[in-house]
């Protein structure tokens, strides 16, 4: 019986997505498309998580898709809908997503890192698109990395299909953190006690509200804007807040109480 292509676990407050395909570093083909998109829709309905660390099991990230695959003509829509329904989920969950690259982070590995909220890179990390020069768009990005790069930056990356050093990759805000290989545990675990520290209602309409700032006027948000502040301040997370506020410490916002029903922000 042959491995899953990607696992899922969850476990104090964060699920964990690995893509699972290390022979191949990672490389993306239907059937890790399809598990990618399930485990990314389990960790976003699990109510028990916070934040959703995705990564890759051995020498890299992600070495983007499956070239044999691809020459073979194994590669059609159905990859294309299965990998677009899970980065649109890392995007869309109303919880922090942060990829984790090392090693080869190329093509839709890089892809699909610009799907998620927050990117966290090894010194060692191989960073860069390539899809045009392969004959494909790079569908995961083209609509996202100018939200991230700005449209020249974006433009460069796509086009010239140009390699960038992490170093370079901070300096345009296409990565948030750079690290040493022995430095991601320590740098995975700053970034969860720092989302751990942050009201989980208030974190998923913050998300929701900024990527829509993309696409509306967002004067013309202001009534939904103060519908996410009202539920905010009926969520059982600021009478924590207040609470550890007079009494001098940090808020603690998981564990969840238990009696706190649950529900998926829109």
């Amino acid at each position: 019986m042959s491995e899953a292509p990607v696992t899922y676990r969850a476990a104090d407050g964060v699920g964990w997505i690995v893509l699972n395909r290390p022979a191949v570093l990672n490389a993306l083909d239907t059937e890790l498309a399809a598990a990618l998109a399930d485990h990314a829709e389990t960790a976003a309905a699990d109510a028990g998580v916070c934040v959703v660390i995705v990564r890759g099991a051995g020498r890299a990230f992600c070495s983007g898709i499956d070239r044999t695959a691809l020459a073979g003509g194994a590669i059609g829509e159905a990859f294309y809908r299965h990998w677009n329904r899970a980065l649109d989920r890392l995007e869309d969950m109303p919880k922090v997503s942060v990829a984790v690259l090392h090693g080869y982070s190329i093509g839709g590995g890089l892809q699909l890192a610009s799907a998620c909220d927050l990117r966290i890179a090894s010194e060692d990390a191989v960073l860069g698109l390539g899809a045009t020069r392969h004959g494909l768009i790079p569908d995961g990005s083209v609509l996202r990395l100018a939200r991230i790069v700005g449209l020249g930056r974006a433009k460069e990356l796509t086009l010239l299909n140009d390699d960038v050093t992490p170093a370079e990759a901070r300096a345009m805000g296409l990565v948030n953190r750079v690290v040493p290989p022995d430095g991601i545990e320590r740098a995975l675990a700053q970034l969860v006690a720092k989302v751990r520290r942050a009201s989980p209602t208030a974190n998923a309409h913050a998300k929701r509200l900024l990527h829509q700032s993309f696409h509306r006027d967002p004067r013309m948000m202001l009534e939904e804007v103060l519908d996410a502040q009202r539920e905010c301040q009926g969520s059982w997370e600021i009478g924590e807040a207040n609470r550890a506020w007079t009494e001098g410490r940090e808020a603690v916002y998981h564990p969840r109480p238990h009696e706190t029903p649950v529900r998926e922000l829109p």
